[in-house]
């Protein structure tokens, strides 16, 4: 049995890797345009928040609708309690190991929990249907005016 067989071929790759950086690696700053166009091509991202001074992140499912992430969740869990009006972060990403490639956004903004009707009514509209079971008629917005975003590629991955 094979090192690769018993590890399985990520692994593998991983260990054989470590220590030794990739040649012709590249990190690179994403424009606004760039990172907003990233954000919206995954359905999914981890908001960072803290609870009793303490961090916290949760996977979120959001949908960005004129450059805000809009967040969809129950008036009574822990993120609608607890954010509004409260500097968070959320990032989404879609990285591959193997290749060690990717990229990241971090947006870092104040929250606000969504009161007026017809906004939430224009946010109910939005394709974002929650993973989580139960009514989630609570709406979540954070602006996208602070923005962070990086690109790890490979001159051949691009």
């Amino acid at each position: 049995m094979t090192l690769d067989s018993r590890l399985g071929r990520t692994e593998a790759n991983r260990m054989h890797n470590a220590g030794h950086p990739r040649e012709q690696r590249e990190l690179t700053r994403l424009d606004r345009a760039e990172s907003l166009r990233l954000l919206a091509s995954v359905p999914v991202g981890r908001l960072i928040f803290t609870v009793n001074a303490l961090p916290t992140v949760r996977p979120m499912n959001f949908a960005l609708v004129d450059e805000l992430i809009v967040l969809r969740t129950a008036a009574d869990t822990t993120v609608a309690r607890k954010i509004n009006d409260m500097i968070v972060a959320f990032e989404a990403d879609e990285l591959d190991a193997t290749a060690c490639t990717g990229w990241s956004v971090t947006v870092t903004r104040r929250a606000s929990v969504v009161t007026e009707d017809d906004r939430a009514a224009r946010f109910r509209a939005v394709q974002l249907t929650p993973w989580a079971p139960g009514a989630r008629d609570q709406f979540v917005t954070i602006s996208t005016e602070q923005i962070c975003h990086d690109r790890s590629s490979s001159a051949d991955s691009f």
